[in-house]
C-alpha cells in the first residue's frame, strides 16, 4: 500500500477531513478542517471527492516523504513549500515534500490522490483534539496510508485562489441579537494567543451584556458570544455543543474558511449582513469551488 512518512510534523499539523456531524447531542462537535474550503479544494484539484482526509498544518509546516509516485496539492496560505499552490503535482518515489512558516494566515492543506486513509471514528477521519477523538496530531515516524478516495482526473490547470478573504466578517443576527445594542460592529478586535480550534478570543472593547443570566442551549459554529468580561469569543470547529453566554451575531457560512486563516494578533472587524446576502455569497462561493472539477 501506498503511504506518507512524516520526516518532521510541523506545528499541530493533523488529520482532517469535512468533520463528523450529527453527534452533538453526545456532546462531540464536528470538528474537520478549519478551512474547509481550501480542504475541499485541495481535494477537487487531485480528483478526489471533497471530503478525502488530508493534512491540515498550522503555522508551521512539516516535511513528509513518499514512498510511491503520488499527485499532490497544497492549497491554503503559503507555507514556503518550494511547489506551486493551487495546482496538482506529481511526486516521485522518494520526493519529501517540505512546508515551511506560514507567510500569511495561518493553515496549509497538503492533499493526495486517492486521500490519507486513516480509520473511520464516528463517521469522520478528522482528529478533534480536544476530545482525542480521531487521530492524534503528528509525530516524526508516522506513516500514513494513502487510500483510495480518488473519483475522477486530476485537474491539469492550476486554480486561482478564491478571493473570499477580505474586509470584515460577515454575520448574521445571533438568538440573543436583540439583548444588545451595536457595540459588536463599532470597533476592530484582535484575534489573541489564547485562540484555538475551540475558539477565537478577541481583545478590545468590552461589550457590555445584559444583566442576569440565561439557560445553557445549543450552540452552532461561528457563533459569537459574549462572556461576562464583555470580549468576544468566535465558536469554532471543535466548538463545545451547548453553552450560557449570549450571541448576537453568528459569521456566515462563506465566511467560515476565513475564520481558519487568522492568525493571534490578526485585526477583525464585524459587518452585519442580511440571510439573503449570506445566501448569495455562499451561492458564489460554490459556483468558484465546483469550477474546479
Amino acid at each position: 500500500m501506498k503511504a506518507i512518512r512524516v520526516v518532521r510534523p510541523g506545528f499541530q499539523t493533523t488529520v482532517q477531513d469535512l468533520g463528523r456531524f450529527g453527534h452533538a447531542h453526545e456532546g462531540v462537535s464536528a470538528s474537520g478542517a478549519a478551512d474547509a474550503l481550501a480542504l475541499r479544494a485541495a481535494n477537487l484539484l487531485v480528483g478526489n471527492a471533497e471530503n478525502a482526509a488530508a493534512l491540515e498544518m498550522t503555522l508551521v509546516g512539516g516535511a513528509f516523504a513518499f514512498d510511491a509516485a503520488a499527485v499532490v496539492a497544497l492549497t491554503g496560505s503559503d507555507f514556503n513549500a518550494g511547489m506551486p499552490l493551487w495546482r496538482a503535482v506529481e511526486v516521485q518515489a522518494g520526493d519529501v515534500v517540505r512546508c515551511g512558516a506560514s507567510n500569511s494566515g495561518a493553515r496549509c492543506y497538503l492533499a493526495v490522490r486517492g486521500g490519507i486513509d486513516m480509520p473511520l471514528v464516528l463517521g469522520s477521519r478528522s482528529a478533534h483534539l480536544l476530545t482525542g477523538l480521531g487521530p492524534k496530531a503528528l509525530e516524526a515516524g508516522d506513516v500514513l496510508p494513502i487510500g483510495d478516495a480518488a473519483v475522477r482526473r486530476a485537474r491539469r490547470e492550476a486554480a486561482r485562489p478564491p478571493e473570499f478573504s477580505r474586509g470584515p466578517l460577515r454575520v448574521t443576527a445571533g438568538p440573543q441579537a436583540d439583548w444588545f445594542s451595536d457595540e459588536l460592529y463599532r470597533a476592530p478586535y484582535q484575534v489573541t494567543e489564547e485562540s484555538n480550534r475551540m475558539g477565537l478570543r478577541l481583545r478590545g472593547p468590552a461589550i457590555p451584556g445584559p444583566a442576569g443570566h440565561m439557560l445553557t442551549e445549543g450552540v452552532s459554529l461561528g457563533a459569537v458570544q459574549i462572556p461576562p468580561g464583555g470580549q468576544p469569543i468566535i465558536l469554532f470547529v471543535e466548538h463545545q455543543t451547548t453553552g450560557g453566554y449570549p450571541k448576537p451575531a453568528n459569521v456566515i457560512s462563506a465566511d467560515l474558511s476565513r475564520i481558519g486563516q487568522l492568525r493571534p494578533r490578526d485585526e477583525v472587524r464585524f459587518e452585519r449582513v442580511t440571510v439573503d446576502d449570506a445566501l448569495t455569497l455562499l451561492r458564489a462561493q460554490e459556483e468558484w469551488l465546483y469550477r474546479l472539477i
